[in-house]
């Protein structure tokens, strides 16, 4: 029976508080795509996404009038296309010119599966794909891409990491005319997981059906809210309370918007990844909700555990509210998405060795950070190595998306608009990891991966 504080809470919650869906996601595998005519390949990748995924955007529409609840972002996530490179050979760029093709022509925001994976090795496909991730992201619009080169398995790739230092520059490069927008699309994965419906990571694993829809949702602004009224002096066990009682209302809209998404479209309900994404609006921050808790501002010594027990709390309560939470599920730290560690970032308070530990933490890792444009390939390389490990040791997904701003300074800002906010560039450290990089190789994988 509905209940009317509820529903009032609701309403409040979306109009006061940022509360969304940040995106309904459609996964289409693409492994019935798969021909050694690379041309055929990809005309039936077109096919099957429009097909599929032809009234995505206008289902959410529709759910969004029928409750009134803001669907930010529908997108598409699709099978690994080094996969497909594998059996056609040929140039991948022309895959990412069929995905980008069709997300125009259904009108999803993004499109993610432009991936390899190749945390143990690279097999056919892989590196071609690979070396191609910079000129397929300044070619296209909306396609992303993701690389994954670690887990706690197989230990960390680092002639992949190697590789993706350079890639990771010549994005920026290519793009350098458009805010280095590339590498904004490009994300470095350790244990990334096959349902995350976030871009720019997301794509479709070959573990899960042909075709499933999964939810994101999103709420820093109610979390916060909810944190404001409390009394300061409550102790940290009522203000973890507190926040596993919100995630539990902000993932049962995730709920009802998947199982209406899944009705609709005749596609199986995959999960609901419950993380808290920020925006640049103000009252829609994760920093802000650390500040609530007690900081002066993000990034002061505290902040670790703080984002620690946000993070865990968030998980216990969203996963009571659903029976299928899966992706990410916690808080995402992006700079330049984020107005209070933008704040933060700009003040000085927020650095790059303190975001790294907070990634630890957190639900991904290094997120839409700005770096110097005369940042060296290698010392990336060394970025995405640092966050591979942590990912590998702690039996988590972390993450690198960093951009070098091509160009500019640190102090400088990038505007990159909409959700991708602004980003204030940062300083790093300039001493070399030239010679640790270069070595190749694998790192092997630490003790914790002898369960079986």
């Amino acid at each position: 029976m509905l209940n009317m504080k509820d529903i009032m809470e609701t309403i409040t919650m979306i109009q006061d508080d940022h509360l969304d869906i940040r995106t309904i996601t459609m996964g289409i595998s693409l492994l019935d795509c798969c021909d050694t005519d690379i041309d055929k390949s990809c005309e039936k990748v077109y096919e099957k996404i429009c097909r599929l995924a032809g009234n995505l955007v206008q289902t959410g529409e529709e759910i969004e009038k029928k409750y009134g609840i803001p669907i930010v972002n529908k997108r598409v996530s699709v099978t690994p296309i080094s996969m497909l490179t594998a059996v056609s050979g040929g140039d991948p760029v022309k895959y990412a010119h069929a995905l980008d093709r069709a997300a125009k022509k259904i009108g999803v925001n993004f499109i993610g599966g432009y991936t390899a994976l190749v945390q143990k090795g690279f097999a056919a496909g892989d590196r071609e794909l690979i070396e191609s991730i910079p000129r397929a992201l300044a070619e296209t619009d909306f396609v992303c891409s993701s690389v994954n080169v670690g887990s706690t398995k197989a230990g960390i790739n680092m002639d992949a990491v190697k590789l993706m230092g350079n890639v990771v520059k010549e994005a920026s490069q290519l793009t350098s005319d458009r805010q280095c927008i590339g590498a904004a699309k490009l994300v470095v994965f350790c244990n990334a997981p096959e349902d995350n419906p976030f871009m720019a990571g997301a794509f479709h694993g070959v573990g899960e059906p042909d075709c499933v829809i999964n939810v994101g949702v999103s709420g820093p602004g109610v979390v916060r809210a909810a944190l404001a009224k409390m009394p300061k002096d409550a102790p940290l066990s009522e203000v973890a309370d507190l926040i596993k009682k919100t995630a539990f209302k902000i993932t049962r809209m995730g709920q009802l918007v998947g199982s209406e998404a899944s009705a609709k479209l005749g596609v199986p309900f995959g999960i609901i990844d419950l993380s808290l994404a920020p925006t640049p609006a103000v009252g829609d921050s994760v920093a802000h909700i650390l500040e609530e808790i007690g900081l002066e501002q993000c990034g002061t010594h505290g902040t670790t555990a703080a984002l620690a027990m946000l993070n865990d709390a968030v998980k216990k309560g969203g996963v009571m509210a659903s029976s299928n939470v899966g992706g990410l599920s916690g808080a995402f730290i992006p700079v330049s998405e984020d107005a209070g560690m933008i704040d933060a970032a700009e003040a000085g308070t927020l650095t790059l060795e303190k975001l790294e530990a907070m990634t630890a933490v957190c639900s991904v890792g290094l997120d839409m950070i700005v770096l110097p444009g005369d940042t060296p390939a290698d010392t990336i390389s060394a970025i995405i190595a640092d966050e591979a490990a942590i990912g590998m040791v702690n039996s988590k997904t972390t993450a690198v998306r960093v951009i070098p701003a091509i160009g500019h300074e640190a102090g400088e800002v990038l505007d990159f608009g909409g959700l991708l906010g602004t980003g204030p560039i940062m300083k790093i450290n300039r001493k070399s990891s030239s010679v640790m990089i270069q070595r190749g190789g694998r790192i092997p994988a630490p003790m914790q991966s002898l369960k079986n």
